[in-house]
């Protein structure tokens, strides 16, 4: 598993923001980004939110609970997931199984025309 340092830094470059730069986001002192990415220092679970919502990722992600960065980041589609949670379970299970087939037919197309 990832280190909470490597996710930072992952996150970072993946945004194309300098150390300095993400610090200047999080109002702090340019060299803490550093020492929080080589993991000598840990963020405050203050900082860590401010950090994940600056680079479009989850606490979850950055902490090593979820392996991927985009869980739950669209409120549209938490909404749906809340609302699907609510139904009976046959309900639910219908709903799932749609769902799935229709993220098959994506992922075959996908495949299909990135040759």
């Amino acid at each position: 598993m990832d280190s909470f340092g490597k996710k930072l830094r992952e996150c970072r470059e993946a945004k194309k923001l300098s150390q300095n730069e993400l610090a200047k986001l999080i109002e702090a002192h340019h060299s803490i980004i550093g020492k929080y990415e080589r993991d000598e220092v840990k963020p405050s679970i203050d900082v860590v939110k401010k950090m994940a919502n600056i680079l479009d990722t989850t606490v979850g992600y950055l902490l090593g609970e979820s392996q991927n960065s985009q869980v739950l980041k669209d409120p549209a589609m938490m909404q749906r997931l809340n609302d699907i949670a609510t139904f009976q379970e046959k309900d639910r299970e219908h709903i799932l199984y749609t769902l799935d087939a229709m993220i098959r037919d994506v992922k075959t197309r996908q495949a299909y025309f990135n040759k």
